[in-house]
């Protein structure tokens, strides 16, 4: 969240403003989609592929299947967000993922938590990480967070926030890094994204911020080597099964 103690609050929520023209000049919204066929009123331009793709998703009750409180990442338990704080999508079907971003919490992991329940905050992350390495997940890599104030990358990207402030050095721990680090490996994984500075960024680096986190102290090269050596590591054992156990045992 970090812009020198400031909260989210004062962020414009981005997603909301009018939807751009297509290639073909023609507004998404305008889109018809039936019995196989795409009509673009008032336009005989033919539409790509791509745009296709990224409208269909908005006819009613088309869209991958959900169960409330499904999870991307095993390490995390679900809390979820005000449905305010971020927008249904079906990525990365119509939004491709390649990006990562990391920011700061500027306050405690459940304050985090509550501001992300709050409707009239109008920002959230899709994880937090406590400085204990408890991981939540609050939305899903699916849908859109309103994390960056800057539409594109909020469409791109998977944030991550991490609790702190970005003054304290002390507060970014070893438990952290290394929890954080297991994450975005994940995500790089599940998406493709290259394990580099151009892809794990800053919330600073996004273009049209007034935010500094994760701030000076956050070590980048300590956090890429470890989420290198988190997405080459092998699988953890599966844990023994009760029967395999009391087999053992006698």
């Amino acid at each position: 969240m970090g812009n020198n103690g400031s909260t989210r609050a004062s962020r414009k929520p981005s997603g909301r403003s009018s939807r751009k023209k297509s290639a073909g000049g023609v507004s998404r919204r305008a889109l018809l989609i039936g019995g196989g066929a795409v009509v673009a009123a008032g336009t005989a331009a033919v539409l790509a592929r791509d745009e296709v793709k990224r409208a269909w998703w908005r006819v009613p009750g088309v869209e991958k299947p959900r169960k409330p409180g499904e999870l991307d990442y095993a390490g995390a338990t679900w809390v979820a967000a005000s449905e305010a704080n971020w927008r249904r999508a079906d990525r990365p079907d119509d939004f491709r993922i390649d990006r990562v971003i990391i920011h700061v919490t500027q306050g405690s992991f459940d304050s985090a938590v509550r501001v992300f329940q709050d409707p009239a905050h109008r920002a959230a992350t899709h994880y937090i990480v406590g400085q204990d390495g408890r991981v939540v997940q609050m939305i899903r890599e699916l849908d859109v967070a309103y994390q960056a104030g800057n539409r594109s990358y909020n469409e791109r990207a998977v944030g991550i926030e991490h609790e702190g402030f970005v003054d304290r050095p002390k507060d970014l721990t070893k438990e952290m890094y290394e929890s954080s680090a297991r994450l975005t490996a994940s995500i790089c994984a599940r998406y493709g994204i290259p394990i580099d500075r151009e892809h794990i960024i800053g919330h600073v680096e996004v273009p049209g911020t007034d935010h500094t986190d994760p701030g000076p102290h956050w070590d980048w090269d300590r956090y890429l080597e470890l989420v290198r050596r988190a997405a080459t590591a092998p699988p953890p054992a599966p844990a023994p099964s009760a029967s395999a156990s009391a087999t053992r045992a006698e």
